[in-house]
């Protein structure tokens, strides 16, 4: 087996490590909006060229992921300088919480009523 062979082989192996690695580092975002922009935009960009065949082209792509993925990996370690506070859709709870059921009692933004 020639060792173009063997690259070739376990190319489809590292396309999907990258694949992973991407996600993976997408979820370290503190920001919900930022964690689902990056794995949006992960997801789309494998499907986008999923049908690819071309091995130098494929390579290329390879680089980009990378380089992408190093990008996040410093980005994310920056975003968790600034923690903020979870929004409901991630589960957060809002207004004051009174209670010991955790109910949610809204604050009005005036002090009227």
């Amino acid at each position: 087996m020639s060792l173009t062979q063997a690259a070739k082989g376990d190319m489809p192996y590292q396309v999907r490590s990258l694949y992973r690695s991407l996600l993976r580092q997408s979820q370290q975002f503190a920001a919900y909006n930022f964690r689902e922009y990056a794995k949006r935009r992960t997801r789309d960009a494998f499907r986008e060229h999923k049908g690819d065949t071309e091995e130098r082209q494929i390579q290329e792509f390879m680089q980009k992921g990378l380089k992408e993925l190093q990008m996040l990996k410093r980005q994310t370690v920056i975003s968790q300088f600034y923690q903020l506070d979870r929004l409901v859709v991630e589960g957060g709870k809002t207004g004051k919480q009174k209670g010991d059921h955790g109910g949610i009692v809204r604050q009005k933004d005036t002090g009227w009523d």
